[in-house]
């Protein structure tokens, strides 16, 4: 039996984390936390996922520049965009770079929900 797909989410802000951790566990989705955009670049194991979650704004780090380079090395799971800071440039970009979902915080549980069980549909 194989085992369920997760939703990886990358966040540099724990709360953020907990909190869209609780709300998919709510919606019976399994998430895979990352805190940095590191910690998912040393990731091993994206076949357990079915989608990424990802801060545009990572400490330092673009998760714009993140989701390219995961693409570079064969990751082509669909990304929901999350941010903080909305600007015109970073929406562009990240719709540019061929992501399911822009969502600026605060958003509602159903803004995250829906494209998630978009992505996940291929995989039930």
């Amino acid at each position: 039996m194989s085992r369920k797909k997760a939703v990886f989410v990358v966040d540099d802000d724990p709360s953020t984390l907990r909190g869209v951790k609780r709300l998919l566990r709510e919606y019976g989705f399994d998430t895979e936390l990352f805190d940095s955009a590191e910690a998912l670049r040393r990731c091993d194991h994206f076949d357990d996922a079915f989608c990424i979650i990802l801060d545009i704004d990572l400490n330092r780090e673009s998760g714009i520049e993140l989701r390219h380079q995961l693409r570079a090395a064969g990751v082509s799971l669909p990304v929901i965009y999350i941010t903080g800071n909305d600007s015109h440039a970073s929406r562009t970009a990240a719709m540019e770079s061929g992501c399911i979902a822009y969502l600026t915080k605060p958003f509602g549980a159903q803004a995250l929900i829906a494209p998630i069980e978009q992505a996940s549909a291929g995989f039930a």
